[in-house]
C-alpha cells in the first residue's frame, strides 16, 4: 500500500510511473478525486469544530451570568448535526479510498527497466559454465523420473487431479535432501528458521498483497476464513503483523513449506512434469530492515539465493525484471533462472523482491528510528529456492548416458549416496 499523503502530493510522478506497470490509471483518477474531497470535508469539519468551540465558550459565559442562551444551544445542535453528517460522508470516502489503495501496485525504483512484459527484462549475468555447462540431449525430467521410479504422476492424478505429483523412493529422498541442504545453508548465513502453518486468514493475505487482487490464484477453505498459502512469504512476513520491531540489525527468517496455487490463467502451459504444479515445495527467505539498509540487504538476499545454485553447480542466469513483469507489490525484482536441458532454456526458480514499505503499511509492521520516531519497516523476500524446479534441473543436468543420475556433491551427505540408478 502507498501512503495517501504521498499519493495526493505526487500525482503526476506516480501516475507516470504506474503507467509503466500496465496499471489502469482510472483507479488513480478516482482516488485523487475522492482524496481531495476527503480533504475538503476535513477542512469543513475543522471550521465547524472551531465554531462550535467558540459557541460553547459564549454559552458558558452566558450561563455564568444567568443569561438566556437557547439560541446558541440551538446553533450548537445544528453544528453537531452537520458534523455527524460530514463524519459519515468522510468515513464512507475513506473506506472507498482504502479499497482503491489496495488495488494500486508498488512504485518501481528509478533504475527498473521500463517495459510492458518480459521482453523488456534485462539479463545481468549468465553463469553457464557451472557443473556440466549447458547440457543437451538428455531425457526430460518427467521421463527419467518415471523410469527410475522416483515420481508417480498417474496416482497423483487419481488422488487429486492433474498438476499434482507423488514423490517416492529416491524422488522423495531428493526433495528432503534439498530442503535440509537449503535450510542448513541459509541458517549458516544468519537466517533464523520458522516452520509456519499452511493456512492463514484473509488479513494475512491482505497484508502481503495477494488479496484482494489475486484471489483467483488461491485455494480457499469452504465456509472458513482460511486460505492455503501460495508461499511462505505470507505467514512469515505476517509473523510480525501489527508489531513494532527493533531494526538496528535486519531480522532474517528462512522457512520451508508446501505452497499451493490454483494457476488460474496458466492455460495449457507446462502441463507435463513438475515445472508448474498446484502444490509444490519451497524454501523462502524473508527480511525486515530499516529504510537505510533496504537496498543493500536486498542485494545480499539475491546473493544468498544464488549461493544455492552455485553450490549445486547448476547453470543459471540473473534477470532484472521490467516494470511490466514485476509482481504487484514489488519495487524491484531479480529472477534467478536455472537451465532446463530438455527445453534448452532457462526457467525461473527464484524471484527476490524488495517491497519498500508497501507490505508493512498493509500489515502495520513498524520500527523505531534512532530519534524515537515510528516508521514502516521495509520488507524483502525471495525463494531460497523453489525445490521442484531444482529437482527437474538435477534430473536433467546430472543425467548420465546409462540413465543414472549423479548426485550433486553438496547433496551426497544428505542423500547418503552419490548415484541414483
Amino acid at each position: 500500500m502507498i501512503d495517501l499523503k504521498y499519493l495526493l502530493k505526487n500525482r503526476e510522478e506516480i501516475t507516470k510511473k504506474l503507467l509503466t506497470r500496465n496499471f489502469d490509471h482510472s483507479i488513480l483518477d478516482e482516488l485523487f478525486t475522492l482524496g481531495n474531497k476527503r480533504n475538503e470535508l476535513i477542512h469543513s469539519l475543522e471550521i465547524l469544530q472551531a465554531k462550535r468551540n467558540n459557541l460553547s465558550e459564549e454559552i458558558g459565559i452566558k450561563k455564568r451570568n444567568k443569561q438566556d442562551c437557547s439560541d446558541l444551544l440551538g446553533e450548537v445542535a445544528s453544528i453537531n448535526n452537520q458534523i455527524t453528517l460530514i463524519n459519515a460522508e468522510a468515513s464512507s470516502i475513506i473506506e472507498k479510498v482504502d479499497s482503491l489503495r489496495l488495488q494500486i501496485p508498488n512504485i518501481p525504483y528509478d533504475d527498473v527497466p521500463i517495459g510492458h512484459d518480459e521482453t523488456s527484462n534485462v539479463c545481468l549475468n549468465e553463469h553457464s559454465n557451472l557443473g556440466r555447462g549447458l547440457v543437451k540431449g538428455v531425457l526430460a525430467h518427467y521421463e527419467i523420473a518415471t523410469k527410475l521410479d522416483m515420481i508417480d504422476f498417474a496416482r497423483a492424478t487419481k488422488l487429486a487431479k492433474s498438476r499434482f505429483v507423488v514423490y517416492k523412493n529416491d524422488g522423495a529422498a531428493l526433495v528432503r535432501a534439498l530442503e535440509n541442504f537449503m535450510l542448513d545453508t541459509h541458517i549458516k548465513n544468519g537466517y533464523k528458521e520458522i516452520m509456519p502453518m499452511h493456512l492463514v486468514n484473509s488479513s494475512m493475505l491482505y497484508g502481503t498483497g495477494q488479496l484482494p487482487k489475486f484471489s483467483q490464484d488461491l485455494f480457499k477453505i469452504e465456509n472458513e476464513d482460511l486460505w492455503l498459502i501460495p508461499t511462505a512469504e505470507v505467514p512469515v512476513t505476517n509473523f510480525h503483523y501489527d508489531e513494532i520491531l527493533n531494526l538496528e540489525h535486519p531480522i532474517k527468517y528462512v522457512a520451508y513449506t508446501k505452497c499451493f496455487r490454483s494457476e488460474a490463467g496458466s492455460g495449457g502451459r507446462d502441463t507435463r512434469g513438475i515445472i508448474r504444479q498446484h502444490e509444490f515445495h519451497k524454501v523462502e527467505l524473508v527480511k525486515f530492515v530499516n529504510e537505510e539498509a533496504s537496498l543493500e540487504e536486498w542485494q545480499k538476499t539475491v546473493n544468498d539465493a544464488k549461493l544455492i545454485l552455485e553450490l549445486l553447480e547448476i547453470p543459471y542466469r540473473e534477470i532484472l525484471l521490467s516494470t511490466g513483469d514485476m509482481g504487484f507489490g514489488s519495487a524491484k525484482t531479480i529472477d534467478l533462472e536455472l537451465w532446463i536441458p530438455s527445453e534448452q532454456r532457462y526457467r525461473e526458480t527464484s524471484s527476490i523482491s524488495i517491497y519498500k514499505d508497501f507490505q508493512s503499511m498493509r500489515a502495520k509492521i513498524r520500527y523505531r528510528t534512532k530519534d524515537g520516531k515510528t516508521k514502516y519497516a521495509h520488507t524483502i523476500n525471495g525463494s531460497g529456492i523453489a525445490i521442484d524446479r531444482v529437482v527437474a534441473a538435477i534430473l536433467e543436468n546430472y543425467q548420465n548416458p546409462d540413465g543414472s543420475i549423479s548426485i550433486p556433491k553438496v547433496l551426497i551427505p544428505y542423500m547418503k549416496k552419490d548415484l541414483i540408478k
